[in-house]
């Protein structure tokens, strides 16, 4: 099981914009912030939702290449209103909302690249 997960962004303030909006229909919020004295190094800031960051961002700099992260959805509306979010936020289209039947029948999902050209997913399992 995963606890949590970071990556570096080239625009701090840019990408947390980004990610409060985009993940917003997800459940998922700005729950803290760490600061360059706290950590040692670079700040970082941490959505989540009920109160516990486990998505995070730095800002140490941009990856030489993109990441990819799933974040499950309740349902499809849920994905849907993902995409639209950050599309609206400034994301870029790597698969609108869908079935993926060649991951299974139920793989329901959309991918929005952020402003670094991280692949962000939202996926839902659920039949209809």
């Amino acid at each position: 099981m995963i606890d949590h997960l970071g990556f570096p962004v080239s625009d701090y303030e840019r990408a947390k914009a980004f990610y409060a909006k985009a993940l917003a229909p997800l459940g998922y919020s700005l729950i803290m912030e760490v600061t360059q004295e706290q950590t040692g190094h670079d700040r970082a800031a941490g959505f989540g939702a009920d109160g516990k960051p486990d998505f995070w961002i730095g800002g140490e700099g941009a990856l030489n290449k993109p990441v990819h992260v799933a974040i499950s959805a309740k349902d499809r509306a849920t994905v849907d209103a993902f995409y639209e979010a950050a599309m609206a936020a400034g994301g870029r289209d790597n698969g609108p909302p869908g079935i993926r039947p060649h991951y299974h029948a139920n793989y329901y999902g959309a991918f929005v690249l952020d402003p670094d050209g991280h692949n962000i997913e939202a996926v839902c399992h659920a039949p209809e």
